[in-house]
């Protein structure tokens, strides 16, 4: 969560010693500073450029000015009005966190933790720059120092309940669970209604298994903030884990999302596409996950595919919510005619983006997953509006029209459950891109071993307890067979005690279970030579896992539900 919280500077002027246009200046910038504080932004803006206008040496107006248009969405204004204001004070900290908090929007994340560490080295104390460098640090993916500038900031501000959040966050990309879970507690004890501090805890229930105390925390979530469109998705995806919700549920909870998204939008009812059917179409792509990903794994193939083949009849614009970039980014960004970072944007400039772009089939890869950008959808900035590949239910947005599915996993007396109208590619929905390793398939492991090993490499919090109980009754069924799970989850100790308790109290010995934590996936791919089986997990099936365990030449083993998630097993396999 980023904290970049407007700053004003109170520096204490004598306006009896200033010259009369530079006096006038400050009153105009205070009764700016009232208006917007009454939340009437654009009136507050006509006074701050009426102050600039006066005194275009004051630094403290083009601050202001800079503030108003970067609450207003204008981001490329207010850095020019930020860094105006450093030509005539190069050493105001002010101007240096708030230039930080527009490179920040801009998605300019190296540029922005530099002007952050400006305003510290001119401010030491500056508790707000020490989290908004934190946050920037924690989006390029430096957790740890991002967890270093979170315990700075707590030494100067103990209770500042926003920083705990921020730590655990940081901390539970570090899979570093219990930590985490500690930090957000603590934020809670700090602020019992913080409804992001509610979410987020959640989110760590969630990865620790404690499904019903996660659903809590999102219920919560949402009773102190019903807008909270994040803790919202998070409550649906969560929804999925468990077998005693019904596809009617599902349906309820996730249109009652789009009713709230949908209020917010301003819908587009008319596009500038010209209505010429020669002309090339322009699909756009929206993720946060065009990167080292699973979605990305299913997603680049099919990109350099169009890309090759139907280069004169289609245009393909990626639109990426994830300031992130590594090797597959490059890779999926070769095969766009277009790209556009847009973690800084708002829903409406992002709307407002989409349909400037001409798009004529805008497609969702995210669903109810983390970094979606589903309430841009809801301002149906393209006529034809797709929702695939990186969810399995319904988004529950009335302004996107179809799903993409396939014959196997979702049965036609299933559609009634979908907002989505229902188009079936013929054979598959996925199609998954070789790893870039050179990992190869193994002799089978039982011919070493002497005994099978079973194998789940999927996210722990799939595995149930009654997925517990059943391969229980798989280990005992099979004498001398092994579990082999590996999951983020197991890194920590207090993880695999739980796990390791659970099959304990369904009759299997700690020593017939190998627990592992992430790998990089070289690594990752060459476990499954240690492989005989895999066993799927259910109610919420494999996906990425399951072709990846087949690519390795290992059998998978899946239970066939009515629902589209429980049936992706069935899909792949087919």
């Amino acid at each position: 969560m980023g904290l970049f919280d407007r700053f004003k500077a109170h520096e204490v002027v004598n306006s009896t010693s200033l010259a009369p246009a530079w006096s006038r200046a400050l009153e105009l910038i205070a009764l700016g500073n009232t208006l917007e504080d009454d939340g009437q932004l654009a009136q507050a803006l006509v006074h701050y450029d009426a102050a600039v206008g006066l005194a275009p040496k004051l630094a403290r107006a083009h601050l202001n000015q800079g503030n108003a248009l970067l609450a207003s969405g204008h981001i490329a204004a207010a850095l020019v009005a930020f860094e105006t204001a450093l030509l005539q004070d190069p050493g105001y900290a002010a101007a240096h966190y708030n230039r930080g908090n527009a490179l920040a929007r801009l998605g300019l994340l190296e540029a922005a933790q530099t002007a952050y560490r400006k305003a510290l080295e001119l401010q030491p104390a500056f508790v707000n720059a020490q989290v908004a460098l934190g946050t920037a640090l924690d989006e390029l993916q430096h957790y740890g120092a991002a967890i270093a500038c979170y315990r700075r900031a707590l030494e100067m501000q103990p209770e500042y309940a926003e920083v705990h959040c921020n730590l655990g966050k940081s901390l539970r990309e570090l899979g570093q669970f219990a930590d985490a879970l500690e930090s957000y507690r603590r934020a809670l004890t700090l602020k019992p209604n913080y409804a992001e501090g509610h979410s987020n805890l959640g989110n760590i229930l969630k990865d620790m298994g404690s499904l019903e105390e996660a659903e809590t925390c999102y219920r919560r979530a949402l009773e102190l903030d019903s807008g909270n469109v994040g803790a919202h998705s998070n409550l649906m995806f969560l929804l999925n884990y468990s077998a005693d919700t019904g596809a009617a549920q599902l349906l309820s909870e996730a249109q009652s999302y789009g009713d709230v998204v949908s209020q917010r939008a301003q819908a587009f009812t008319n596009w500038d596409g010209p209505l010429e059917p020669e002309r090339r179409l322009r699909i756009g792509f929206v993720s946060g996950d065009l990167r080292e990903h699973p979605v990305a794994y299913f997603l680049e193939n099919v990109l350099a595919g169009l890309a090759s083949e139907a280069s004169g009849r289609l245009e393909l614009l990626a639109y990426s919510n994830h300031v992130h970039c590594d090797d597959v980014t490059q890779r999926i960004k070769s095969a766009c005619d277009g790209w556009c970072v847009t973690a800084g944007l708002s829903d409406a400039t992002l709307a407002e983006r989409i349909r400037d772009d001409g798009i004529d089939i805008l497609v969702d890869l995210s669903g109810h997953t983390a970094h979606n950008r589903l309430p841009v959808f809801a301002w149906k900035p393209a006529p034809v509006q797709v929702s695939w590949l990186g969810y399995f239910g319904t988004t529950g947005l009335a302004a996107i029209d179809y799903l993409i599915a396939d014959p196997w996993c979702l049965l036609p007396s299933d559609e009634i459950h979908f907002s989505e109208n229902i188009w079936r590619l013929p054979e598959t929905r996925l199609c998954f891109t070789p790893p870039d390793v050179d990992v190869n398939v193994s002799a089978l492991p039982a011919l070493t071993t002497g005994s099978p090993t079973f194998g789940c490499f999927n996210n722990l919090t799939k595995i149930t307890s009654g997925v517990v109980a059943l391969w229980a009754s798989v280990l005992a069924a099979v004498p001398g067979s092994s579990l082999f799970l590996k999951s983020p989850q197991l890194r920590e100790a207090t993880v695999q005690s739980r796990v390791t308790a659970q099959f304990a109290a369904c009759g299997i010995a700690p020593s017939r279970l190998i627990l592992e934590g992430i790998s990089p996936r070289a690594e990752y791919l060459r476990c499954y030579q240690r492989v005989d089986i895999a066993l799927d997990p259910f109610p919420y099936t494999g996906g990425t896992t399951t072709v990846e365990a087949l690519w390795m030449g290992v059998p998978v083993l899946t239970l066939q539900g009515e629902r589209f998630l429980s049936r992706q097993g069935v899909g792949l396999l087919m």
